[in-house]
């Protein structure tokens, strides 16, 4: 072989060692990144050419798969009444994504979760097609259904919440106004994106665990507990030093009460049953910033870590503010937010003599045959007060029901507690009011905690209240749960 001919072979030798380098570069290190980049439709491609797992409500799916007659998608999503299940189950969009269940527990869905990897190997060589699996929820479809109808029977905006005290799972998520989810599932979906996303009620606002609000006299529970624990009150029904009205600490401004009853003094008992601000506002300074938020956090406030699989925003109690404002914020207003989720999480504490259990959405995953992949445990969240606290609490919540300003959320037969709570919204209080009612009802050995907050803005002022708007839709999502 001459010199030149001999050259261009190792040059050619060079090459081909350089593309088997490139190829094998490609198809190795960089196959992960190329598979997740946005310009890359193969993956969604193929995630649409079968089947998807479904989510299940009640021991049915409210999920379902559209074979479509197009060149590029096999199937599309579908949603067996979408706008009362959105909340929980989410979107799953070939243009836009996912998000919630749909999101969180794509890999089971979609069948490529590597705890299907047996299941699915045996399947291709038996030739059965690929198919997603199965998320089994904690969702009573009674409770659901009764709350979304309870407000959208009304015509109200707000969400609610009803959690199973004893074990964390959530047995009502509700959004309102809410959207259907298959509007945004295909491929030809832009106007229905952009109405959604223009219109002001925002109704893609998952306002169950991404809206925080200010709990108004809701809180009032907690700085129940937080007196109680570190022994500014020992007795809930002995008379307290409260004026009426109270100058806020290193302060001229007075607070007053918005109940015409005279909380003069009174124990704290009859304070949560009329809502006296006054009461709990001076017990809160008492109490002290750094007592309170430890309070606070034992429920569940600020923490950023929670997930039911689906992240919840933060609800918030300030670690360190000055006395006239973590008296305000004991009354759940200055900067104190939270979800309606937190507040449900508050009720089940109490409910479950202290022992506040993680909440959670997911019951069982499965695989495409029925088998369990994985079973959800209850844990414990936190200890939030000991039980002879909570049971003080439990008195003083019932008194408000049969006594007090919850008297709409009586339930014949069962035992039901409540606080009620108007919380002030807007700058100087300058819009209508959030309407709370945050409650627990037993009856046998069935019992449920709900949150309730409607946001009222065609309202009188005059006529929102926690009684009289939020008080009836956990009232028929009690009623549900206990099967009444």
């Amino acid at each position: 072989m001459n010199k030149p001919i001999r050259r261009v072979s190792v040059f050619c030798l060079v090459l081909v060692l350089a593309l088997m380098i490139r190829v094998n570069y490609v198809q190795g290190v960089q196959a992960s990144s190329l598979d997740k980049n946005t310009n890359n439709k193969r993956g969604l491609i193929e995630a649409y050419s079968y089947p998807r797992g479904q989510i299940i409500v009640g021991g049915k799916p409210v999920t379902k798969d559209i074979e479509v007659d197009g060149n590029t998608y096999k199937y599309k999503r579908g949603y067996t009444d979408g706008p009362v299940y959105a909340p929980v189950t989410g979107f799953s969009s070939q243009v836009y994504g996912s998000n919630l269940l749909e999101n969180v527990e794509n890999p089971i869905l979609s069948g490529n979760d590597s705890r299907l990897f047996i299941r699915n190997t045996l399947d291709l060589i038996t030739g059965k097609p690929k198919q997603g699996g199965d998320v089994v929820t904690t969702i009573d479809p009674k409770v659901q259904t009764a709350a979304y109808n309870a407000f959208t029977s009304a015509g109200k905006k707000g969400a609610a919440v009803a959690l199973d005290p004893t074990t964390g799972a959530i047995l009502g998520l509700v959004s309102v106004p809410s959207y259907d989810p298959s509007s945004i599932a295909g491929s030809d979906n832009q106007a229905a994106w952009t109405s959604l996303n223009a219109d002001k009620s925002q109704p893609m606002l998952n306002r169950a665990l991404r809206q925080t609000y200010p709990p108004g006299s809701t809180f009032k529970l907690v700085t129940s507990a937080a007196a109680l624990e570190n022994g500014v009150i020992t007795d809930i029904n002995a008379k307290t030093d409260s004026p009426d009205p109270y100058t806020l600490p290193q302060t001229s401004t007075k607070l007053v009460n918005e109940a015409g009853d005279n909380c003069l003094n009174v124990s704290m008992n009859d304070a949560l049953k009329v809502s006296c601000n006054t009461v709990f506002a001076k017990i809160g300074d008492e109490v002290g910033n750094d007592k309170m938020a430890a309070e606070a956090a034992k429920f569940g406030f600020n923490s950023s870590s929670l997930t039911i699989p689906v992240g919840v925003t933060k609800s918030n109690y300030d670690t360190a503010i000055n006395r006239p404002s973590n008296a305000l914020s004991s009354i759940g207003q200055f900067d104190t937010r939270a979800t309606p989720l937190q507040m449900a999480m508050v009720a089940a504490a109490i409910a479950n003599n202290g022992t506040l259990m993680k909440p959670y959405l997911v019951a069982q995953e499965r695989s495409a045959n029925l088998d369990v992949i994985d079973t959800t445990k209850p844990t414990v969240l936190s200890q939030a007060t000991t039980p002879q606290v909570a049971q003080e609490i439990q008195t003083m919540m019932v008194n408000v029901v049969q006594n007090g300003t919850g008297t709409p959320a009586q339930i014949s037969g069962a035992t039901v507690g409540g606080k009620t709570g108007t919380a002030q919204h807007g700058e100087n209080n300058s819009d209508n009011p959030y309407a709370w009612f945050v409650s627990y009802a037993k009856m046998g050995d069935k019992q449920v905690a709900v949150a309730v907050v409607v946001e009222d803005s065609n309202a009188q002022r005059d006529e929102i209240s926690g009684s009289g708007l939020a008080a009836p839709i956990a009232k028929k999502m009690m009623e549900a749960a206990l099967g009444k």
